[in-house]
């Protein structure tokens, strides 16, 4: 199959959008299925285009102020490269309702090519994460609406996603399938070593709406230290508010895969308070190594996982039915046919 994916943006990363388009376009490329991914890039000038993995990853310039909104730039020139590109594809996937340059895609694919197959991935929150964003979010819901409409398939990643987008978007009923998000398959070869560690861990985005200040409270309660890693535009504010509070905090990069999984395992908890995911997929290698994850109730329902109250609104998760992605990768071929 000839299969087309856009996505905000595409860099290894620890969950998001970034890991999900990325971990299901290498494991399409590695079948022998053509696999084109269009993302943003902030950084860019010009559209540039790299293989990685056996993915070809066109990058298009985009303005994304504080990480947010991904508005493409040259859209002219987009729309001449997805009629190009539209031609010969047998499917489009579209990951998240929250950008600009997804949503637009999909609008434009089903105006250029109005057969093809084209599934929507909406990675779906609700609403922004900020007062300004929530302002936004009220006229752009009716972008996000069409988008619903003219998709033929809509992928959520749990059955509380499915609700939610089904509740906003009446339209979608009849077309939402659930497929939970898988993780690497290197997790299964680790096991839990830090029931006697000194720190709890959280790994991805360092944003406001992660409330990574419930982890730091969290942290002193239990007399433990809080590990971080990942970047993110309130990383400064977290380092500020942790001293205040006496927990020792520490701020890692993204790392190696390897050292990535050699801190996780040596966690006590992996920690994740945030309740705006769709998918904690960070929450999700932690359960499959046997790492307990303190996470909101809600994230706990995404998963399915077994769990028990830990206080402040936060539950202990123990165990979950967590796929590896060779497992689920079959369910997202069955979407892509008509």
């Amino acid at each position: 199959m000839r299969i087309l994916l856009a996505t905000p943006s595409y860099y290894p990363n620890i969950g998001g959008v970034e890991y999900v388009v990325k971990s299901i376009a290498e494991r399409l490329a590695a079948l022998g299925h053509k696999t084109t991914v269009v993302t943003g890039d902030p950084k860019a000038d010009k559209p540039r285009e790299e293989e990685i993995n056996g993915v070809h990853v066109i990058r298009w310039p985009t303005w994304a102020p504080s990480g947010a909104y991904h508005i493409p730039k040259k859209r002219n020139q987009l729309r001449n490269l997805l009629q190009k590109l539209l031609n010969d594809a047998d499917a489009v996937h579209i990951h998240s309702a929250h950008a600009v340059l997804t949503v637009w895609a999909l609008a434009a694919a089903r105006r250029i090519n109005p057969d093809v197959r084209i599934v929507f991935t909406p990675h779906y929150h609700g609403t922004g994460h900020s007062t300004l964003r929530r302002l936004l979010w009220i006229p752009w819901r009716r972008y996000v609406a069409r988008a619903v409409e003219v998709a033929d398939a809509i992928h959520a990643a749990s059955p509380r996603e499915a609700g939610l987008v089904e509740s906003h978007y009446p339209q979608s009923r009849g077309k939402i399938v659930v497929i939970p998000n898988g993780v690497e398959e290197d997790v299964f070869n680790h096991r839990w070593q830090g029931a006697d560690s000194d720190y709890m861990m959280y790994a991805g985005r360092v944003e406001k709406y992660k409330r990574l200040e419930v982890a730091v409270d969290l942290a002193r309660k239990l007399g433990l230290r809080l590990l971080v890693v990942g970047r993110g535009s309130h990383r400064e504010k977290l380092r500020r508010y942790a001293r205040r509070r006496g927990v020792s905090l520490e701020l890692l990069d993204p790392q190696p895969r390897p050292d990535y999984l050699r801190l996780l395992t040596g966690a006590r908890y992996a920690v994740n308070p945030s309740r705006q995911e769709t998918y904690s997929i960070f929450a999700a290698e932690a359960l499959a190594m046997g790492v307990p994850a303190v996470i909101t109730p809600e994230v706990a329902e995404n998963l399915a996982a077994e769990q028990r109250p830990i206080g402040d609104g936060l539950v202990v998760a123990v165990r979950a039915a967590v796929p590896a992605w060779r497992d689920v990768l079959q369910k997202y071929l069955d979407l892509y046919r008509p």
